[in-house]
């Protein structure tokens, strides 16, 4: 299944229809975790669901993944670049398939920006992808979906540089050596400034160093969030006058309290 433009607009509009009765509405889970840190397995784990690029659409819990790096593939695709040759770039080669609007990775944050905005039109459960470099920008996000009215919280994968590498030079699609390192000491300088931020209720650490289930606590903690009736004054507001519209006999959506 190739993304384009027209299928995305036709599943975002299959998407709003969902609504009220979506059973993430109004959950947003902030990924964090660089190159070679397992996010994409994580987020699997956790909520269930296909990783693939050609399925990154859902999880198995029905929140949404927003991650640019199925777009990305597809425009490298298209440019007749294999995903594989990243890590062997010169750095001037490396920027101009990275930096720019026009860039393939610019077009696919376009995209991904445009699924965004149609699944918080909708009041969808996202689970966002990301690296956690940019502490500014998430920061900014949390914020602006929070204003929506969604509830928020972060899932950290960490593991050690040497493994992040050694993964990395294991992937498909390969991120120069030096490029790895750098994101993750930022990403490990933004991980206390990430607890405060999110608060240590919704601020889970897991440590992907060796590969296996995440633990259980982690799955516990995630899907209590997913669960658990909105906590925001402005989604719980919204929900109310989703109801509302709908008429006397709908009824609050399934979500339970721990």
């Amino acid at each position: 299944m190739k993304l384009t433009e027209a299928t995305l607009r036709k599943y975002i509009r299959q998407l709003l229809k969902e609504g009220v009765y979506d059973p993430g509405i109004f959950k947003a889970v902030f990924m964090a975790g660089g190159p070679g840190s397992g996010k994409s397995y994580t987020a699997k784990s956790v909520f269930g669901g296909d990783s693939s690029a050609a399925q990154a659409t859902a999880t198995a819990s029905g929140l949404k993944l927003v991650n640019s790096d199925p777009a990305f593939e597809m425009f490298l695709q298209k440019a007749g670049i294999d995903p594989a040759d990243l890590g062997t770039m010169s750095p001037k080669e490396f920027e101009k398939l990275t930096v720019g609007p026009d860039s393939p990775r610019g077009k696919s944050k376009s995209i991904r920006n445009a699924q965004q905005a149609g699944y918080h039109k909708g009041s969808l459960g996202v689970v966002i992808d990301g690296t956690g470099d940019d502490y500014a920008k998430i920061a900014k996000k949390k914020a602006v979906i929070e204003d929506l009215g969604y509830d928020t919280m972060m899932l950290f994968v960490n593991t050690s540089l040497e493994v992040a590498q050694e993964r990395n030079r294991d992937r498909d699609r390969k991120l120069p050596d030096d490029l790895v390192e750098e994101i993750w000491q930022d990403v490990q300088q933004n991980m206390g400034s990430f607890q405060t931020l999110f608060g240590r209720k919704d601020f889970v650490i897991i440590d992907n160093t060796v590969y296996g289930p995440p633990p259980k606590e982690a799955i516990k903690a995630s899907n209590a969030f997913v669960k658990q009736p909105v906590q925001n004054p402005i989604g719980r507001e919204k929900i109310q006058q989703m109801l509302a519209a709908k008429g006397p006999e709908a009824r609050l959506p399934k979500q339970r309290s721990n």
